[in-house]
């Protein structure tokens, strides 16, 4: 099996690509893992999405077809999912109903430093996905609130999460069937 993380944060030392490697850290060592990069993704123009596609974009479908499952951690920015997010989303969701995020099993994560911990972004995160026949592991949402006081240098630090994390994590794993 092979999952492959997205991270909806660009920022080097990010909550939410922290949660990622963490969620990544608790599948078992016979699970290939890897976490996509989509920081040199270019603005999606339907003009240059033809049959010779920008590299990132190339590397980022390539990454997601060849992967079993996603887990997406996105932070949530004004209420919303992030712009680096949804352009790469935008860009691997073609050809419409045909994509590699069609039927890809899916776990959505956020973290952020509100008390709400990114829970808008996770309904918004939904309607795209849903969008996409990308069928989202059906779980209650998984937020980390207050997040700068539960990772530390990059390490899911706060116990409590790590645990919930976990459980998750093993549930998603028995969803994928693998």
């Amino acid at each position: 099996m092979k999952v492959l993380a997205i991270s909806g944060s660009l920022r080097k030392d990010s909550l939410n690509t922290s949660l990622a490697k963490a969620a990544l850290a608790l599948l078992p060592d016979s699970v290939e893992t890897e976490v996509a990069e989509i920081g040199d993704l270019p603005l999606y123009n339907q003009d240059i999405d033809g049959d010779d596609k920008p590299e990132a974009v190339v590397r980022l479908k390539n990454a997601i077809a060849e992967a079993d499952a996603l887990i997406i951690a996105t932070p949530e920015y004004n209420y919303g999912v992030p712009g680096p997010l949804k352009n790469a989303l935008d860009w691997v969701s073609r050809p419409a109903y045909k994509s590699v995020l069609a039927h890809k099993p899916t776990l959505l994560l956020s973290a952020s430093m509100s008390p709400m911990g990114g829970v808008r972004a996770q309904g918004q995160m939904k309607q795209v996905l849903a969008g996409t026949l990308t069928p989202v592991f059906c779980a209650p949402e998984f937020a980390v609130p207050s997040a700068q006081n539960k990772f530390s240098g990059g390490e899911l630090t706060d116990s409590d999460t790590r645990q919930r994390l976990e459980r998750l994590v093993t549930d998603f794993q028995a969803w994928v069937g693998r």
